[in-house]
């Protein structure tokens, strides 16, 4: 039997899928964006549910891509992180609201699935980075739901500087709706629940659709991108060094203790 990565729970109108392979800081795999998308599709098939709630184990929320996964396929010229495109399109079309609770620290490929959420609870604590310039790659797959949040300035200042940044700085720049101490997390996600079960199911579609844009085929292209990115002589670089522990080598001499 496959390992369960991401867990389903239902009750009072609210589904909860939890991200729970803390073991490698809950990235994205393949089989974890697979049983996500599972789950997410049951929750939207069952009409008991009014309200999808995005939750995580252990101490982070999401490290971006499975970088040992990536290594290991990309070989065969093929980028795990590809399977992105279908979780992240039916997260932003979901008729459904969707709400994530983010206790601990997420990376790259993680903040699309915050970015992709209708309201988004961090704790203050919680740090963020757009780490992918740092690996020799790029945050093409997750620009479709990240940019529309984000203010252009802090988008070209993250985007380009690879950054951490806490809740208070993810709140300002769009990128969370509100980020409150630890102890206010859990009481600020059950907030927004209570309000949103409140909302007749038919209005709350109608409503999303006001709100979204339509984003698979441009986050299908976004993918190409992304993959001629992770094959690159930088691309492959950056994910070795990575795994390696050591800085690129594109770092100048005098900056590499930074």
């Amino acid at each position: 039997m496959a390992e369960e990565l991401v867990r389903y729970a239902a009750a009072e109108g609210v589904a909860t899928l939890t991200l729970d392979s803390p073991g490698n800081r809950n990235a994205l795999s393949t089989p974890l964006i697979r049983q996500f998308t599972d789950a997410l599709r049951a929750a939207l098939a069952d009409d008991a549910v009014r309200v999808i709630l995005l939750d995580h184990a252990g101490p982070v929320f999401c490290s971006g891509a499975d970088l040992k996964e990536t290594a290991a396929a990309r070989e065969s010229g093929q980028v795990p992180a590809a399977a992105l495109v279908d979780l992240l399109a039916d997260l932003v079309e979901a008729p459904k609201p969707v709400v994530a609770r983010i206790a601990g620290p997420a990376r790259a490929g993680g903040l699309g699935l915050i970015a992709a959420a209708d309201i988004a609870v961090c704790t203050t604590a919680a740090t963020f980075a757009f780490t992918e310039v740092r690996l020799g790659v790029i945050p093409a797959v997750i620009s479709a739901t990240v940019l529309p949040r984000l203010t252009p300035r802090a988008a070209s200042e993250l985007y380009l500087t690879g950054e951490v940044f806490d809740g208070h700085r993810a709140e300002h720049v769009g990128l969370v709706t509100a980020a409150v101490p630890e102890s206010d997390l859990d009481p600020a996600v059950r907030r927004y629940l209570d309000a949103l079960v409140l909302g007749a199911p038919g209005a709350l579609a109608g409503a999303k659709g006001l709100l979204r844009t339509p984003v698979r085929e441009r986050l299908r292209e976004l993918a190409d991108l992304s993959a001629g990115y992770f094959l690159s002589t930088e691309g492959r670089e950056g994910v070795a060094a990575y795994a390696e522990k050591r800085v690129p080598s594109w770092v100048p001499e005098g900056r590499r203790s930074a």
